[in-house]
Order: C-alpha cells, then sequence, then structure tokens
C-alpha cells in the first residue's frame, strides 16, 4: 500500500485528506476514491488541473508514496488584473 495526500483550497476552507491506495495505483484511482467523501463534494474532478507537489500531471500518472495531490480551481481574477487595480486604487 501507498499513502498519498490530497488537497483542495477555496478562499474560505480547505481540504487535506490521506488517502490509502494499491502499489500501482494512478491518480485516476485517488480522484475515484475522494470523490466519494462528503467534503469534496461540489469539486469538479473532470475538469480541474491536477498537480502533485506544483507540478501539472495528467490523470494516468503513476502515483508514488507520500505523494501530495492537488487540485487547482480557477482563479476569481487574473493577478495582472488584480495588481494593477491595486496600484491603481493606491495612487489615488
Amino acid at each position: 500500500m501507498i499513502v498519498v495526500e490530497i488537497v483542495y483550497a477555496e478562499a474560505q476552507r480547505a481540504v487535506v485528506k490521506s488517502l490509502s491506495l494499491p502499489q500501482g495505483s494512478r491518480l485516476e484511482d485517488a480522484l475515484l476514491l475522494a470523490a466519494r467523501d462528503a467534503d469534496f463534494r461540489g469539486v469538479d474532478f473532470n475538469r480541474a488541473p491536477l498537480g502533485i507537489f506544483g507540478q501539472l500531471v495528467q490523470r494516468d500518472q503513476l502515483l508514488s508514496d507520500g505523494d501530495r495531490i492537488e487540485i487547482y480551481r480557477p482563479l476569481a481574477e487574473d493577478p495582472k488584473i488584480a495588481r494593477r487595480r491595486r496600484a491603481r486604487t493606491s495612487r489615488q
């Protein structure tokens, strides 16, 4: 067995869970298991970009013991636009 961590963060909360999976499991297997957890309700597992330790990966990625699976969500606002808006209001 391998143990991986799966993480999803929103503005007001973060969900961090440990999952035990058989050796040779893929990312898709971990997502199927996480989808059954009520804490992940509302997470779009089918469309969300995924990463392991900050590196984008595909759903067929083979998992290793200790991997941290990250489920990314769309940004609420483009960071460049937000920075420009903040700079403009601070000048005024």
